[in-house]
């Protein structure tokens, strides 16, 4: 059995997915516009200079303080409410077609992202993938973040998880492919036989060419209403959500900005 494992923020998608829900955590009153003005920023400063350990250490601290008491279903929640217009705009075209191309030679695909299990599981289930490996975080009794990771899906963290995911299905990673865009994912490539660099940052970009790795370019996102399949579960249950809402409107008479499909 083969596979193909992608990694999510610029690989699959053009930012940061947990800087991508900002908004929507804004409007529930989770976090405030100041922060989402700083999640941007730091975004920006992601995309043109990419981001070492130290700056990735501080970003998690300060997202594992930002989350700590808040209730866990209810972030679940708006994300599965507000995935398709969140993301929508932010897909690369040619990860779907990659996507349709290991579906189409029988290889499994999975995501596999530092992002929050939360914003990672949905967004599979909507590609239509096989399934994910994300960080997860510690919840208390009463289903609220503690602000620390049960497991933390970084660096090495992503090859140790990959290779007892390929234990578990029989999956030979010397005939499998990886895709990631930042050079703190080198572990995660160097465990397949076919490591593939997309949208490289600098380090990356260089242990690519020294070992001869693919490198490649995406840049054209696309709409997901587009190109996902509308028989996933989720694709159909938010279409559902956004017909009642709409059927709400107009009976009562009120105006509602629905969820784009």
């Amino acid at each position: 059995m083969q596979a193909a494992f992608f990694d999510l923020d610029k690989t699959v998608i053009a930012k940061a997915s947990i800087a991508a829900f900002g908004r929507p955590f804004r409007r529930q009153g989770l976090i405030s516009r100041r922060m989402v003005a700083r999640a941007i920023a730091g975004q920006v400063m992601f995309m043109y200079f990419g981001a070492d350990e130290e700056r990735l250490t501080k970003i998690r601290e300060s997202m594992l303080t930002l989350t700590k008491g808040w209730d866990r279903n209810q972030i679940s929640e708006i994300v599965r409410e507000t995935l398709i217009e969140t993301i929508e705009p932010l897909i690369y075209a040619e990860a779907l077609d990659l996507m349709e191309f290991h579906r189409g030679e029988g290889h499994r695909i999975y995501l596999v992202s530092a992002s929050p299990e939360e914003i990672v599981m949905p967004l599979a289930e909507l590609l239509g993938v096989d399934g994910a490996i994300a960080t997860v975080a510690e919840v208390d009794a009463a289903g609220c973040y503690t602000g620390e990771t049960a497991f933390y899906n970084y660096g090495p963290n992503k090859a140790i998880a990959i290779e007892e995911l390929a234990n578990r299905n029989s999956i030979d990673l010397a005939e499998s492919y990886a895709y990631s865009d930042s050079v703190t994912d080198q572990p995660m490539l160097e465990i397949v036989g076919h490591p593939v660099a997309v949208n490289p940052d600098r380090p990356l970009a260089k242990v690519a060419k020294e070992r001869g790795w693919e490198i490649v370019n995406f840049t054209k996102p696309v709409r997901l209403r587009d190109r996902v399949s509308r028989r996933t579960p989720l694709f159909t249950g938010i279409v559902a959500i956004v017909g009642a809402l709409g059927l709400l409107a107009v009976k009562g008479g009120k105006r509602h900005t629905p969820v784009k499909v």
